[in-house]
């Protein structure tokens, strides 16, 4: 794997445990409002899919849809 792979292997490990941590942190009963991850999302620069894939693998469900996104 070259460095530049390497890099980005290591930019998206961190920014996926900065995510988990904000949404364990975040979530209350296991719920978190669409608004709140969205701003996470843009807040860590990551797409909206891969925080909702998270949210699932954590079991948090996101409520308050207004857009569909998750």
């Amino acid at each position: 794997m070259s460095s530049r792979e390497d890099q980005t292997k290591e930019m998206r490990s961190k920014s996926g445990n900065q995510l988990r941590e904000a949404l364990l942190a975040e979530a209350r009963d296991g719920r978190l409002p669409c608004a709140r991850a969205r701003q996470l999302a843009e807040r860590l620069n990551i797409p909206y899919r891969e925080v909702g894939k998270l949210a699932d693998e954590l079991g948090i469900k996101i409520t308050q849809c207004e857009l569909g996104c998750f």
